[in-house]
This record gives structure tokens, sequence and C-alpha cells, in this order.
């Protein structure tokens, strides 16, 4: 645990437009699309756009908690920061230590994502080139993320930025184009609960299709970690936080509202992720070289999202790292560029050694699903946690910050609509839409159990040895004078 800070991050260095879109690629947008969200069409069929609008109201609850958070507790720690001062400092390192953990595995899942993709659509395309050969296309990926991580918060953030309008573009001239398509067929039906599929019906399917799309909003809190390179925090992750939130949750009930009339709602429950009853299958049959916009803001959306979680995990990783409760080699910051270099390198070693070595182990879309799991049942978990941290902050402030509904109402709200998408993910038949998990996929489960269980024993250690570094993790470090500080123009916070 030994070693320093080398300074702070770099101050004032990029705007709202840089923070929202931070949120909005790690949201994934024209991948949920394309691949998350069909997933709920199998219970919801047809009325799925519906599920998708119950699954936003939910996912806001959350979201307006992390923003509330967000405003009142601007910190590179971010939700590591909100458990420790709603719940105890000793919550606060569990959570960190969890999403560290998960965030360093976003970018390996997606770069398996990118590279399956690919090698998928060009072996399609021309039989000659090897369907298996999608390991080039993962590490090409790695290295433009690290490169963009390198050049610092402002080169990544505006990269990102570029990338997530590209798709969310491409997809809604699309769901342009199939609603004016769909003619006569444009109905409000599908929004109620008449198209559920056969086995799911009424209130049932729509309620078992919405579990299932709330885990394509995860990652609407990807702004927090950026709060101490962001110029008006405060401010800009309360509005970053909620507006990704809203526009993408509006943006996925458009384009699956698009999708649904137009293929037809009462055999959309065979719609899915690939084939011809699918998004490019669609785009391949009816609208000629469009597909090719859809797979690339597909690979875009990839590359955007594992930029979005590189920023995540590296920030927070750093923000551990300065009160030395992780080890202090990942606080050392680029004498220039103010980006967390160790963080980059880590980060970059583990997405190469995970693809490489999940991708050869099993085959890339076993990696990717095992990936999946356990990235989605901490992250939901880290919700939870937080929802109740909401709470307890504004309980502690007293009657003066304390609103009833937002601080109390919506984390009981919130929580209760990830508990369903918790118990989904980590393959719980509680419902019975769950399917229970078989192996290797099977195996996130006693992953994220022994990572908790270390974590466990790192913070008895620390509690015992140097409890000051455990209460550290509620400390607002913007709220505090600190040397490093310098902003984006080379002078030095005072």
């Amino acid at each position: 645990m030994h070693g320093g800070p080398s300074g702070a991050l770099r101050r004032d260095a990029i705007g709202l437009r840089e923070v929202l879109f931070q949120s909005v690629t790690a949201m994934a947008p024209a991948a949920a699309v394309a691949a998350s969200i069909p997933s709920g069409a199998a219970f919801a069929g047809g009325s799925l756009p519906l599920a998708v609008l119950i699954a936003l109201v939910a996912c806001l609850f959350t979201a307006s908690c992390v923003a509330e958070l967000a405003r009142e507790l601007p910190a590179a720690g971010s939700v590591a920061t909100y458990a420790a001062r709603g719940v105890h400092p000793a919550a606060g390192f569990l959570v960190g230590w969890a999403y560290v953990f998960v965030e360093m595995l976003v970018p390996p899942l997606l770069l398996l994502q990118l590279g399956f993709t690919v090698a998928g659509t060009l072996h399609a395309e021309w039989s000659a080139y090897p369907a298996d050969l999608w390991w080039p296309w993962a590490l090409a990926g790695a290295g433009v993320i690290a490169v963009a991580g390198f050049l610092g918060v402002r080169a990544s953030s505006r990269f990102g930025t570029v990338l997530g309008v590209f798709e969310i573009l491409v997809l809604l001239v699309f769901a342009v184009l199939l609603i004016g398509r769909a003619g006569s067929a444009n109905t409000l039906s599908v929004f109620g609960t008449s198209h559920t599929a056969d086995g799911y019906g009424g209130a049932a399917g729509v309620f078992a299709g919405s579990v299932y799309t709330v885990l394509a909003f995860a990652g609407f809190e990807a702004a927090a970690p950026l709060a101490e390179e962001t110029r008006d925090p405060r401010r800009t992750m309360h509005r970053a936080v909620l507006g990704a939130a809203l526009g993408i949750g509006l943006f996925y009930v458009l384009t699956t509202y698009a999708m649904t009339v137009y293929f037809g709602p009462d055999r959309f429950s065979g719609f899915g992720a690939s084939g011809e009853a699918s998004w490019e299958g669609v785009a391949r049959a009816s609208f000629g070289l469009f597909w090719v916009l859809v797979f690339l803001s597909v690979v875009n959306s990839t590359i955007a999202n594992a930029n979005a979680c590189a920023n995540v995990s590296t920030r927070t990783a750093f923000a551990l790292a300065r009160i030395r409760v992780l080890p202090g080699l990942l606080a050392t910051l680029h004498p220039r560029h103010r980006s967390p270099v160790a963080g980059i390198a880590v980060q970059t070693v583990v997405a190469v050694g995970a693809v490489l070595g999940l991708g050869f182990g099993y085959d890339p879309v076993t990696a990717y699903v095992l990936l999946a799991t356990v990235i989605v049942t901490v992250v939901v978990g880290v919700y939870i946690v937080v929802n109740v941290s909401c709470a307890g902050y504004f309980l502690r402030s007293g009657r003066a910050l304390l609103k009833p509904v937002r601080h109390l109402l919506f984390p009981v709200l919130g929580s209760a609509a990830f508990i369903p998408a918790l118990l989904t993910a980590a393959g719980l038949p509680v419902f019975d839409f769950v399917t229970e998990l078989t192996a290797p996929v099977s195996y996130a489960g006693p992953v994220v159990g022994v990572w908790l269980a270390v974590g466990v024993a790192v913070l008895l250690v620390l509690t015992r040895q140097h409890p000051e570094r455990i209460a550290e993790t509620a400390r607002v470090h913007l709220d505090t004078y600190d040397p490093g500080a310098d902003r984006e123009d080379g002078t030095v916070v005072r």
C-alpha cells in the first residue's frame, strides 16, 4: 500500500457536453438497442416498448439518487464516497473495491464483443476471412482506448463524445425510416399488454421484459468519477447523470417502438440480437447498404463504452490509491496530461489478459457472457447500496437538505426496481422467467464472492493497522486545498 499521489487530477478540463457523453457512451446505446434490449422480447413480445418505458421510470429513481449525491459529494471516488458518507466508511471501501474490479472488466467485455462482431460480419461477407480471427480487432481496440486515456480526460472524453453522437444519429435515422415504412401499422397498442409472448400473458410478460431491459440502463452513473476534472462539478454532475438516463431512456423507447411496429408486434417475441429477426437482419433485408451503418454503430458503441468505463475504473482506482487503501502506484499521474498512467497501464494489462485468456480458454462469446454476468451482478448491487446511501446521507444532513420524495421514496423505489434485476443477473430462479446459469457462466458467482472476501480481509487489516485510511473514503477532496490541483490552463488552484 506504500506510495503516494503525484498531485491531483486536472481541474476544469471538461464541461457538461463531455461529461454527459461519458455517461451516454457508458450505457452503450447502439449495442443495447441491437443486443441487450431484444432479450426482453422473448417475454414482452410486441409490448416491449411498454417494458422499456417502465424500465426507464424505474431507473430514473436510482439515477436521481446518484445525481443528488453527485451534487453534494463531487469526488473521483463517486459511489465509494457516497456509500462512505451515507452508510459507513467501511461500506465505502467495499463498494469501491467491488466497483474498481468490475469496471476494469468492462473494457475486456466490450473488446470481446468488438472482436467477434467484426470477425463474424467479415466472415459472413467474405467466407475466406476466418470466423475465429477475432483477437486482432480486440487488441486494436485495446490500443486505441489506452492511447485516448493516456492523452488525458479532455482527449478521451471528446473521443467518446464523437463516437456517442455517431451511434445515436445512425439509430435515430434508422428509427425514423422504420416508422415511415410501417405506415398504417404504427400503433400505440404496443404500449399496452396485448402483444406479450406466449406463456407470459399480460402484465407478467411486460414485467419480465422490463427486468431484462433494466440491465441496458447500466452506466448512467459513469459521469460521476470525472467530478474532479469537470467545470462547476456540483451542477454539471447532477445534470449529466439525470440527462443521460432520461435522454437515452427515451432513445430506447423510440427505437424499440420503431422496430416493433415495423417488424410486427404479434411476431416480435421471435426478435433477437442476430439473424434475420434482428436490427442488422432487418437493415440487410429492407434497407440495402444501411446495414453497414448499423454494424458500424454497434462496433462504435463497443469502443465508446470501453473508453468510458476505462475512465471510470482508472479514476476510481486513483481515488482509492491516493488515500492508500489501494497501492499508491495507482495514484501516479502523467506530469503533462494529468492522466492516471499507472491505472491506465493496469487497465490495459487486465483487458488484454482477460480477452486473450478467457477468449481462447473458452471462446469469445462464452467469455463475453461470463464477464457480463460478473459485471451486471456487482453493478446492480452497487446501485442498491447507492440508493440506501442516498437516504442515509440526507437523513444525517438534517431537515434543511432532506426532501422526503427524492431522498427517501426514490431510494426505496429504485432498490425495489433493481432487486429483480439483481436476481435475474445472478441466475437465481426466484421468478419463472429467470434462467439458471450453467458452467462456465455459473462461475460468475464464486468469482464475485472470492473478490469480495478478499476485500473484506483487506478491510479488516486496514481497520486494524490504518483506520484513518478507511475514514478517508468519505473525504471530498474538492472541498480542501490540494497543491497539485492544476487547471487545464496550467495555473494552480489555491
